[in-house]
């Protein structure tokens, strides 16, 4: 009765390990297919939300997605081989290596340096004197003018 016992308590952790591999398989597979691929044949959607009517691409990385991941390899190198065989276009997002910093660099630069140059020209408008802009003098030749619109906007 012992050794039935064990028997099953060792097929029990088998079951679960095979479970639980194929589960971790699986969240894989969708964190992929949904959040780092993109569809290459034009649609600009994720790999498994593609929906493009005739999509030459779509099931066949997808059936390359799953083998990939069932073969147990990384995140990283499951990537890099749809790099190479569809180019930097698949990616979702682009990578932290070599120039595409810039890309991720870029949006946080351009809103810092256009918020610096929003405040110091608001700063600067607010800096005038109501002197200087009352500075250019009045114009005879406009007083007609002046009038015509006053009695028209009747002010």
């Amino acid at each position: 009765m012992h050794l039935r016992q064990l028997l099953l308590a060792g097929f029990t952790v088998v079951l679960a390990i095979a479970l639980l591999g194929a589960d971790g398989d699986r969240a894989r597979f969708q964190d992929l297919g949904h959040h780092r691929l993109i569809c290459p044949c034009g649609c600009t959607q994720i790999l498994l939300e593609c929906n493009h009517v005739g999509c030459q691409y779509s099931d066949k990385m997808i059936n390359q997605l799953a083998d990939r991941v069932q073969k147990d390899s990384s995140d990283d190198s499951v990537l890099q081989s749809f790099v190479q065989e569809y180019g930097n276009t698949v990616l979702a997002a682009p990578t932290h290596q070599g120039f595409d910093r810039v890309a991720w660099i870029m949006p946080f630069a351009v809103f810092f340096v256009g918020s610096f140059t929003a405040a110091a020209v608001i700063r600067n408008w607010k800096a005038r004197s109501p002197a200087m802009l009352d500075s250019h003098p009045a114009s005879p030749d406009l007083d007609p003018y002046r009038e015509q619109a006053r009695k028209e906007t009747e002010l």
